[in-house]
């Protein structure tokens, strides 16, 4: 599964890297946060915002989409580039994630997974050829291997046990992604839990078996952050250097930073669009609840040093009386607000990795992020 060039490496600190990631569709700047567009669309915003806020990839979710409009429909449409109009690349999850929220309507065998729709009950089997079959016929850059996560806290036996079907998964997902179109990618993805032998055999054996990238998976799904960090720090070393390093649902903008200060490439997260959905902006100084009747009065920006227009000329007396009120338009400029704060995030550490002065970003971030809002004058 060679593809030479596909990702190159041009600078680290510490452990920190940045680097290119290249795709049929274009070129992804690592380290890269994907906004996540499940079924199709970014809730709450165009396409057009999502790259003018700076993402260069976005993620679809392959359960969904199979389920609606159906892969084939859109293949016959042209692809999910085409069909949404987002015109870059796209990583597509496999399913696997469901296998594990989804429970109730669900069961995992040997061959596959077979679910009730959440939307009609039709029984569907997902296998991980059919995972694979799927994601071409969504035209995804990369595509997922089907993993079974397990979600933390859970007993050894279940963590190996489905490490163990991971990995055979693994192997049958590789031998599916063989016919598929040149300069696509499939990420094998890294299971253990908690537990840091398993996460070792895991990540020992997807490298055995050879992929374009590799993902940690299992994580963020229950367990504090500092079982998160630690279980990266024994994978990611086993992980090959010259290959891009995926960590799957994660998260917020301090796991990030930690993620990225211990050799992580790439994540995803609905936490923008979700919490802007909510009334929260993430901006410079941490996270601010626009719901908080303090803000009511208050004329000041968010930030009145951002790049982004909302971030920078929205009164927060405004936002918080759209969140309030319920207005459509207090949803979708938080959203964007939020987009926009991760990929801002994401550019910091790509020029700080650049410059050599990853550690006193981190810290610089990190002592905004602690100092919190600022009180209005």
């Amino acid at each position: 599964m060679s593809l030479p060039g596909h990702f190159n490496l041009l600078a680290t600190d510490g452990a920190a890297r940045s680097g290119r990631l290249t795709t049929p569709h274009g070129i992804v700047r690592t380290p890269a946060f994907m906004p996540v567009g499940t079924a199709g669309a970014m809730k709450g915003m165009h396409w057009r915002e999502v790259r003018d806020a700076g993402a260069d990839i976005v993620l679809g979710n392959t359960y969904h989409l199979m389920l609606r409009p159906g892969a084939e429909r859109i293949a016959a449409l042209g692809g999910l580039q085409r069909f949404t109009g987002w015109n870059g690349p796209m990583l597509t999850d496999s399913g696997g994630f469901q296998v594990m929220s989804l429970s109730e309507l669900r069961k995992v065998t040997e061959n596959a997974v077979t679910f009730r729709s959440h939307l009609d009950g039709t029984k569907i089997e997902l296998s991980p050829e059919r995972a694979v079959e799927v994601q071409r016929l969504l035209g995804s850059d990369i595509a997922m291997q089907l993993d079974e996560c397990v979600r933390l806290p859970a007993e050894r036996a279940d963590i190996e046990r489905a490490m163990q079907l991971s990995l055979r998964w693994g192997e049958r997902s590789k031998r599916a992604f063989e016919s598929a179109p040149a300069g696509t990618m499939l990420f094998g993805i890294a299971q253990g839990g908690d537990v840091p032998e398993l996460r070792h055999a895991s990540a020992r054996g997807l490298v055995e078996i050879g992929f374009h990238g590799y993902a940690i998976g299992g994580l963020a799904v229950g367990e504090p952050q500092a079982v998160m960090l630690a279980m990266i720090e024994e994978v990611a070393p086993i992980l090959p250097a010259d290959r891009p390093r995926y960590l799957m649902g994660v998260g917020t903008p301090e796991d990030m930073l930690e993620a990225v200060a211990r050799g992580i490439d790439m994540f995803d997260c609905v936490m923008p669009t979700r919490n802007g959905r909510h009334g929260m902006a993430f901006t410079r100084f941490g996270q601010i609840n626009l719901k908080n009747a303090r803000h009511a009065d208050d004329p000041r920006p968010l930030d009145e040093a951002s790049a982004w227009p909302s971030t920078r000329d929205c009164a927060r007396a405004y936002l918080h009386h759209l969140v309030k009120s319920g207005e459509t338009l207090g949803a979708m400029l938080l959203s964007e607000i939020n987009v926009a704060y991760y990929q801002h995030l994401m550019q910091g550490i790509r020029d700080a990795v650049s410059n050599g002065t990853f550690e006193d970003f981190r810290a610089r971030t990190r002592a905004d992020w602690a100092r919190g809002d600022i009180a209005p004058r």
